[in-house]
């Protein structure tokens, strides 16, 4: 997913190698000629001073099972400068199956250590850190030594912690899981988020057909299909805390419900459940779980305002344990907002986006205080 936008028009990128190297040079030799020719061809596609962006960050990535190892390979083949891997759970054989950086005999090692061989294969320009400390004993200190903060299988109360912490700061904050079929991402990039969009350039050609015949030619802009422009723009996010307790009684959401995905009220079920019994729903418990989360959805959507049919009943058959592909669509879609974030190119999500492994589809919706 996070490599798919490769493709390019060669009259508006394709530059030579050795120009590239050339530009390097004449900047300030940030980038080596070796990393010129590692990143080629992201380099053509968003430009020298974004790759530069991306060379200067660090990144926390908590949480190793399936989507974390998604996003962990794209941040690392993206080329950021650090990765610090934080997990505290041990391997199993669940963990394994949606997770590609785990070799297969090591059940009862720690997840990120286990991940750490392969990680660092990928690329070794990238420094990539494996902590096995448990992510909720960690000072606020640690999390602000780093540019972007992501966090895969952890407590709401945890990442709105983690948020509330880092976002003031201008630390970009991340949050994404994966639950069977359904997926989530989450981005904080403050309340001033600036970057570039790469816009065709426009023109003034004369129009001959216009304006009097022996008067002066009427000019109208066109594009330029071999010449882009780059363009300023501004966004701004709240808080996760504010998009997590919108309150739908009041007559503004109330009216904007009805174009609410259904997705975050799973997200909501979902993350109670995670909190009251600390864990995610598991196969193994299926009729007891199932059980559980119909009562999370009829006590949480009443308390919210908001009616149970929203969710119906058979959403407890389709979100138990992570699935590889969708743990692949989620990943790849959270590792391109964290790079579109950290390099300052492109217009990032605002601010939720939802898969759903069942239509095939992903929808992405601001929710929260504009």
């Amino acid at each position: 997913m996070f490599f798919a936008r490769w493709p390019f028009s060669p009259p508006m990128k394709a530059r030579a190698s050795h120009q590239m190297i050339d530009m390097i040079e004449k900047e300030d030799n940030v980038i080596t000629e070796e990393e010129a020719a590692q990143y080629d061809r992201q380099i053509r596609l968003w430009g020298l001073d974004a790759q530069k962006r991306l060379r200067g960050s660090r990144v926390l990535l908590v949480g190793l099972r399936g989507l974390g190892a998604e996003v962990a390979k794209n941040l690392i083949l993206a080329g950021v400068k650090g990765l610090t891997l934080l997990d505290h759970e041990q391997v199993t054989e669940e963990s394994r199956r949606a997770q590609f950086l785990i070799p297969v005999d090591a059940d009862g090692q720690n997840r990120a250590q286990a991940s750490l061989v392969r990680a660092q294969f990928l690329n070794p320009m990238v420094d990539v850190k494996a902590d096995t400390d448990q992510v909720e004993s960690k000072s606020d200190d640690f999390f602000l030594q780093f540019d972007a903060v992501c966090l895969t299988g952890c407590s709401r109360d945890l990442m709105v912690r983690v948020d509330q912490l880092c976002s003031p700061r201008n630390i970009k904050v991340f949050c994404g899981d994966v639950f069977g079929y359904h997926g989530y991402m989450f981005s904080d990039l403050g309340p001033e988020h600036h970057y570039v969009e790469e816009k065709p350039k426009m023109v003034k050609e004369p129009d001959e057909e216009s304006g009097p015949k022996d008067g002066p030619k009427v000019k109208k802009p066109k594009v330029d299909p071999n010449e882009t422009t780059m363009v300023k723009k501004t966004a701004s996010f709240c808080s996760l805390k504010a998009a997590l307790e919108v309150d739908w009684v009041s007559e503004e959401d109330k009216a904007s419900l009805k174009r609410t995905p259904p997705d975050l009220f799973l997200l909501h079920v979902l993350l109670k459940f995670r909190t009251d019994k600390g864990r995610d729903p598991h196969p193994g418990s299926y009729a007891e779980d199932s059980r559980l989360l119909l009562q999370i959805r009829d006590d949480l959507l009443e308390a919210m305002g908001v009616s149970p049919d929203l969710l119906p009943d058979s959403f407890v058959s389709n979100c138990f344990s992570e699935m590889a592909p969708v743990c692949a669509v989620v990943g790849g879609v959270l590792g391109q907002e964290i790079v579109k974030a950290l390099s300052q190119r492109d217009a990032p999500h605002r601010n939720f986006f939802f898969f759903d492994g069942l239509k095939g589809s992903g929808v992405v919706d601001y929710i929260g205080t504009k």
